[in-house]
C-alpha cells in the first residue's frame, strides 16, 4: 500500500487533469445529451475528462477500482480494500449553461473510509485538497464557519428532485427560509460541500440517498475542517445512507430538523 501522501498528490493531480479537459470544451457549444430525465444531463467532456482522471490515477495505482458516474465504472463504494471515486463534472447542468459553478471531483477510500479528496473548479479558479489532517483551499488551510446563531446561516438543498417529487424541494426552500438566514441553490453538490468546509455557508441539506461521486470528497473536507455531518437519524453519515445533513456544528440539531422536515413531506406524515 503506497502512502498517503501519494494518494492526496494523485487526487489532487487527477482532478485537475481532469478539470482541464472540461474546461477546454466549457462554452464552446458542445453536444448535450439526456439520461434519466430532461434535466439529468451528459457530454462528451463528461466521458473525455473521467478517462483523463482514470488514466492519471492508474499510472500509480493500477488495478484499484474506481468508482464513477460515467460509463461502465462501478456504482458504489466498496466495502473493503481502497478504491477512488469520480465526478468528473459535477454540475453538468450548469457547465452546459456557461455557468461557472462546476468542478471535478476525485476522492479515494479505504475500507470505506475516506483519506484523501480532491475538488477542482476551474472556471472559479478554486482547488479544495484534503488529506488526512486538514482541508486547504488554494494551499491555505480552511475551517468551517464560526456562526453559531441559526438566523444568520445560510443553507443549501442540494441534489436535484425528481419531477413528481418537487414538493420535497418546495418543503425544503420553505423549511431554510423560515429557520434561517438565507438560502442557496448552486447546482453543483461537490461546490455545495466544499463552501461549508471554508467557511462560505453554514450548511447542505438532502432527504435523498445522494451518489457517492456527488458527496464523499466534499464530506471528508467538512469534517477535516470541524465539521458535522450526518445521515437524517443524526448518525455519522455513509454513502449508503438516505439524506445527507452538513453544518460547521455549531447548531446541526437546528440543521438536521430543517432536512427531517422535507423527509416528512416527502412521506406525508
Amino acid at each position: 500500500m503506497r502512502r498517503t501522501a501519494d494518494r492526496v498528490a494523485t487526487a489532487e493531480r487527477a482532478a485537475r487533469a481532469g478539470a482541464s479537459v472540461a474546461n477546454e470544451f466549457f462554452r464552446t457549444g458542445i453536444d448535450v445529451e439526456t439520461k434519466a430525465g430532461k434535466t439529468d444531463v451528459v457530454t462528451q467532456a463528461d466521458r473525455d475528462a473521467q478517462d483523463r482522471v482514470i488514466d492519471v490515477i492508474r499510472e500509480m495505482f493500477p488495478g484499484e477500482p474506481v468508482v464513477g458516474e460515467e460509463g461502465d465504472e462501478l456504482k458504489s463504494v466498496p466495502e473493503s480494500g481502497p478504491a477512488w471515486i469520480v465526478d468528473p463534472i459535477d454540475g453538468t447542468a450548469n457547465y452546459v449553461r456557461g455557468i461557472q459553478t462546476w468542478g471535478t471531483s476525485v476522492a479515494t477510500v479505504l475500507d470505506g473510509e475516506t483519506i484523501a479528496a480532491a475538488n477542482v473548479f476551474p472556471a472559479l479558479d478554486d482547488v479544495y485538497v484534503a488529506d488526512e489532517r486538514e482541508t486547504r483551499l488554494n494551499d491555505d488551510p480552511v475551517r468551517v464557519s464560526t456562526r453559531r446563531d441559526p438566523e444568520t446561516f445560510t443553507v443549501v438543498p442540494t441534489t436535484w428532485w425528481p419531477r413528481d417529487r418537487r414538493a420535497e424541494y418546495g418543503a425544503a426552500f420553505r423549511g431554510i427560509v423560515e429557520t434561517f438566514g438565507d438560502a442557496r441553490r448552486y447546482g453543483c453538490s461537490q461546490a455545495s460541500l466544499s463552501m461549508v468546509a471554508s467557511g462560505q455557508v453554514e450548511g447542505v441539506i438532502s432527504n435523498q440517498r445522494t451518489n457517492p461521486w456527488d458527496t464523499v470528497a466534499g464530506v471528508h473536507m467538512i469534517r477535516l475542517a470541524g465539521g458535522r455531518v450526518t445521515n437524517l437519524e443524526g448518525e455519522r453519515w455513509r454513502p449508503t445512507d438516505s439524506g445527507l445533513v452538513a453544518s460547521n456544528d455549531r447548531a446541526h440539531e437546528t440543521v438536521l430538523a430543517a432536512a427531517r422536515e422535507v423527509a416528512q413531506r416527502s412521506t406525508g406524515d
